[in-house]
């Protein structure tokens, strides 16, 4: 038996990709108000997250049985790199907490009703280091350990985490998973404190001896081949996507529209600003080239996401595996947007002159966020450059998470 729901949405139509691509931008002015605020706290406004979740942007991703919109990724992305126009730090905590609904449907069904039954938008965390261990016990597991970086936990009543099975020779990581884990069974640590992404509340999380049903488990081998439970009631070509193919651009596409939020503030700034040996900002080649060559980033960046999109999507209509070659180019391409993000934004940074360095401009706070969002693991592009090059070259794929 399932609770879940036969209509698309309590509040009526699903929206569509541009009117909810509208309300995210509706947005921008409270966010770049709060930005401040969020910095100093170290966690965004409890309001930013209920305006988000007015508007619906959460349900994106969500089937529709569980009043969610099932749409594709693109509309996801689309408005993550709109948010971070006005607050990378508001964008990344809609990244990382909007695909979970897209994860929680690859699990068994019995686990949406757990967290929809009664509320269909409840929030799910994260953190995917592999730091917890399971140890099997009769109907699942006993699950304990300490994660970092779960961004947006404050705002969630569940958590996904990666574990690692222990067996009698130690841990099995080859038959590591994601669990989840309600908000009860885990204690929030207040650990972030950095130069960027401040307003994420990526703190840590720990758990002492849980109960994990094995319903709430999902190797990351399942992921890999989408032998999931949760395809066999959520049949839309959306959750036969790859895992690692949703997820990295839920990390990577915010420094996207952070850049943009620096070239708009240049081109602001340069109707107005005179350098202290007389040259007007409008007048200055470096400041034009650095203008364009960031434009042409995003607007490259941006094509290649939809382009990918649209390639992975077709396999998914036609439930397909990506050839490999493919699905390591695309991994690929999806970690380097906050690399490519950093070294324009930095270009831009510097052209700015001496009024880049007042916290009032806002440049380096841009800066600092897209260079944090950098250093997250699935955006170490070096490692899925060489992956990609290897494959091309007629060696394995080593990577799992593509």
């Amino acid at each position: 038996m399932t609770l879940a729901k036969t209509a698309t949405t309590a509040e009526g139509p699903v929206p569509t990709h541009d009117e909810l691509v509208a309300r995210a931008r509706a947005m921008i002015p409270a966010l770049k108000a709060r930005a401040v605020g969020g910095a100093q706290d170290r966690q965004i406004q409890p309001e930013t997250v209920a305006e988000m979740q007015a508007a619906g942007l959460f349900r994106v991703l969500q089937p529709k049985r569980w009043g969610g919109y099932e749409m594709r990724p693109e509309t996801f992305y689309e408005i993550i790199a709109t948010l971070a126009e006005g607050d990378m730090s508001a964008a990344w905590i809609y990244g990382v907490i909007g695909v979970h609904p897209w994860q929680l449907a690859t699990f068994e069904d019995r686990a949406a009703e757990e967290v929809w039954g009664e509320d269909e938008s409840v929030l799910i965390a994260s953190s995917y280091m592999p730091t917890g261990r399971l140890t099997p016990c009769e109907g699942g597991w006993r699950l304990s350990g300490r994660w970092g970086y779960s961004s947006g936990s404050e705002h969630c009543r569940w958590t996904f985490l990666t574990a690692v099975p222990v067996g009698p020779d130690g841990p099995d990581f080859e038959a590591a998973g994601t669990v989840l884990v309600p908000r009860s069974d885990y204690t929030l640590i207040d650990t972030w404190d950095t130069p960027g992404l401040r307003g994420t509340g990526s703190n840590d999380l720990v758990i002492e001896d849980a109960f994990v049903p094995y319903y709430r488990f999902v190797t990351k081998g399942a992921s890999f081949t989408r032998h999931l439970p949760g395809r066999k009631v959520n049949t839309s070509p959306l959750y036969a996507l790859p895992f690692g193919q949703v997820f990295t651009r839920a990390v990577s596409t915010a420094p996207i529209g952070a850049l943009q939020a620096m070239i708009d503030m240049m081109i602001e700034t340069s109707k107005t600003r005179v350098s202290v040996f007389g040259t007007a900002t409008k007048f200055d080649p470096v400041v034009a080239q650095a203008l364009a060559e960031a434009q042409n980033e995003v607007d490259t960046l941006k094509l290649v996401m939809k382009r990918n999109g649209d390639a992975l999507w077709h396999y998914a209509e036609r439930d397909e595996d990506p050839p490999m070659e493919l699905r390591s180019q695309f991994r690929f391409q999806a970690s380097l947007p906050p690399e490519r993000a950093t070294l324009m934004a930095l270009r831009l940074f510097k052209a700015a002159g001496g009024a880049a360095v007042y916290n009032k401009n806002g440049y380096g706070q841009i800066l600092a966020d897209i260079l944090t969002g950098r250093q997250h693991a699935a955006n170490q592009f070096e490692l899925f450059a060489r992956n990609w090059g290897s494959v091309l070259m007629g060696q394995e794929n080593t990577d799992t998470f593509l």
